[in-house]
Formats: structure tokens, C-alpha cells, sequence
């Protein structure tokens, strides 16, 4: 299983949801909507960890390991000839190389098989599964009053997106009866604070294609989990000033809300299986030239191979450092993929209204 090219995205921030844990630097009186602030390191650390293609960032790492060894070398800090020469090191180095190589692959490879397990299983598991696939399509359709919702996940979610848009504005309308200003207000607040992020990730899932980061990468910047205590919050506080029309408007937006989560999950569940699938298989491809270039080094080359210097560098620096990045790049690409995932997943590790991180809670009174 495979899938499109992953292509590098566009630098641009992003913004996340309840499932966000608490950012370095205290409490804010609202969450921000701004991914790369929670992470913390500005935009380039958002950029490696998020936006960027993940063989581009694995050859990143590559090449920064092969010039640290070409500028160690050059610096006289370690002299490779003669280190090689004393020391043994080639055998040193690319014995436990490749010891490490086929175990992490073997490693990575299991691990994907046990992940994809899970979608193993007899008639009756898959018969459930389906059905709860198609409930939950039906809940949404009955929702949003039209049928069918689209089938690939970018244009589910913006249908969803779409729907809350439309509940948002029936409830400023039904709002503007209320005769409290303040409850008026607060609601036109709301209402444009949710359609002007309902909005902009819809714009963001336009052209995206399930398999790339795309899909993933705008939903998580719709932060329904706040949206859904702001609603419920106005729904408590304001009860008694709004109108049944508008506390009617209220509930239906909350239900629209709580559809956002399971789907988001689900696209979030299938998006890893597809990264694992993507990152097993780039790492059986690149551990057969690491293999081959470790054993090469360690079997071919010695201290007096590739005699002579290049561009100011000893010939046998060049060789011998190519050789280690090639035989580490299995651990780059590893690095890059798991890097994502693990972002992903921790910004994302609570689903509904609880929220993972510090937020101002001068409001509580008024829940009482």
C-alpha cells in the first residue's frame, strides 16, 4: 500500500484543538490558536516537526551527520587515517551498524504489522465496523440535512465545517431577539469567532488529497473542544436571557460539534497507518544500500585506501563518512516520520470537551 508523493506543505501556522496540552509559559485567558506557539521554537522548529517533507527532513539529518564528519576531519580534531589505522575503527564503527540496522528494521516492520492487525478479523468484526461507519454517516446526513456526504475525508470534514457554519449563523439570528445586549453581543462574539475559523479550514481542506499531511494538518486547526465549552458555557450563563429559539440554535451547533471529533479521530487513525505503511517501506528500501555500504567499508577499505585529498579533505574522510551517513539514514528517515506522528498524537490525546493544557479559570464562578 502506497501512496501520492508527500510534497512539502506551505509554511503557515497552525492551530489545535482540546486535545493540545498546556504550553511552556503559564495559563492564557483563551487557547491560541496557533500550533507552532504550543510547540514553542518559532516557525522553523513547526516547520521540521509538521510542514515539512519527511525524506527532505531526513536528509537533513543525513547531511548534517556527514558534514559534522567531513568538519571534524578537517579540524584535525580526530585524524581519520589514523584513527583507522591504530584503533581499528571501520570494524568498530559498522559491526554494531549493522547489527542495529536490521534489527531496527525488523523492529519498525513488526511493529507496522501489529498496528495493521488490527484491522484483521472475522466476518462479524468487519459486519460492525461497517455498520458503525455507516451510522455514523447517517447521524451526520440527518444532521446537516442532506444526503449523501462526500466520501473522501477532506470534503466530509468540510461538509461538516460547512454545517456548523450554517447552525452558527441561525443562532445569531435567533440571538438578535434576545433583549440583554450583553447575551447579544457575546453571541455575535462567538459566531464570528466560529465561522472565521470554520471558514478558513475549509478553505485549507480544498484540493487536499487523503495521504498526504494536508488533510490532517487542517483539521487540527478547527479547535472544536473550546468552541464546544464556549457554546455550552453561553448555553448555562445566558439561559435565562435566551430566547427558546436561540437555545434551540445552541444544541443543534454543539451537536455539529461533536461530530467533528470522532471524524477527525478516525481520518487522524487511518492518516498513522498510512505514515507506518509509508515509513516501513522507505526504510526496507534504504536498509539495503546502508547494509551494502557498511559491509563495503568494513570488508574493502583500509588504511590506505583512497590515498591522496579533495577539496582540501583526505580522500579516505570523504569515503568513510558517506559511508556512515548512507548506513544511517534507516535512523533518519525513522526519526523524521516518528517525529510527526508523535507531535501529532500528543497535540490530540484528549477527544471532546477536556482540554490538556493551562487556561484562565477566573470564569469558574460563573458556573455556579
Amino acid at each position: 500500500m502506497t501512496g501520492p508523493p508527500e510534497q512539502s506543505m506551505p509554511d503557515r501556522d497552525v492551530r489545535t484543538d482540546g486535545g493540545d496540552t498546556a504550553a511552556e509559559g503559564g495559563a492564557e485567558d483563551t487557547p491560541s490558536d496557533t500550533l507552532g506557539g504550543r510547540i514553542g521554537g518559532g516557525r522553523v522548529r513547526t516547520w521540521l516537526l509538521l510542514n515539512a517533507n519527511r525524506r527532505f527532513v531526513a536528509a537533513v539529518f543525513a547531511l548534517s551527520m556527514f558534514l559534522v564528519l567531513v568538519l571534524a576531519s578537517a579540524l584535525d580534531i580526530a585524524p581519520m587515517r589514523q584513527v583507522v589505522r591504530e584503533q581499528t575503527a571501520l570494524w568498530w564503527v559498522f559491526s554494531p551498524l549493522i547489527g542495529a540496522v536490521i534489527t531496527g528494521v525488523t523492529l519498525v516492520v513488526t511493529f507496522t504489522q501489529l498496528v495493521l492487525s488490527q484491522e484483521l478479523g472475522p466476518l462479524g468484526d468487519q459486519r460492525d465496523r461497517m455498520g458503525g461507519a455507516i451510522d455514523f454517516r447517517d447521524d451526520v446526513e440527518s444532521w446537516l440535512d442532506t444526503a449523501p456526504t462526500p466520501p473522501d475525508p477532506s470534503s466530509f470534514l468540510a461538509a461538516l465545517l460547512d454545517g456548523v457554519e450554517t447552525r452558527a449563523q441561525a443562532l445569531q439570528t435567533a440571538a438578535d431577539d434576545c433583549e440583554d445586549e450583553a447575551t447579544r453581543e457575546e453571541v455575535a462574539e462567538f459566531v464570528t469567532s466560529l465561522t472565521d475559523q470554520a471558514a478558513a479550514v475549509g478553505e485549507g481542506l480544498e484540493n487536499t488529497t487523503f495521504g498526504k499531511f494536508d488533510v490532517l494538518y487542517s483539521a487540527l486547526d478547527f479547535n472544536y473542544s473550546w468552541k464546544i465549552y464556549e457554546a455550552n458555557r453561553l448555553r448555562h450563563v445566558h439561559d435565562e436571557e435566551l430566547t427558546d429559539e436561540a437555545r434551540e440554535a445552541i444544541d443543534e451547533l454543539i451537536n455539529g460539534l461533536k461530530f467533528f471529533g470522532p471524524a477527525r479521530e478516525h481520518f487522524k487513525t487511518l492518516y498513522f497507518q498510512w505514515e507506518l505503511i509509508n515509513l516501513s517501506r522507505v526504510m526496507l528500501y534504504a536498509a539495503f544500500p546502508a547494509l551494502s555500504a557498511a559491509f563495503f567499508l568494513q570488508l574493502y577499505v583500509s588504511p590506505s585506501s583512497f590515498s591522496g585529498t579533495y577539496l582540501g579533505v583526505d580522500g579516505l574522510v570523504w569515503v568513510v563518512a558517506a559511508g556512515v551517513t548512507i548506513t544511517l539514514v534507516p535512523f533518519c528517515l525513522l526519526t523524521a516520520y516518528i517525529l510527526r506522528i508523535v507531535t501529532v498524537a500528543k497535540r490530540t490525546l484528549a477527544i471532546g470537551p477536556f482540554i490538556l493544557r493551562d487556561t484562565d479559570r477566573t470564569e469558574e464562578s460563573d458556573w455556579k
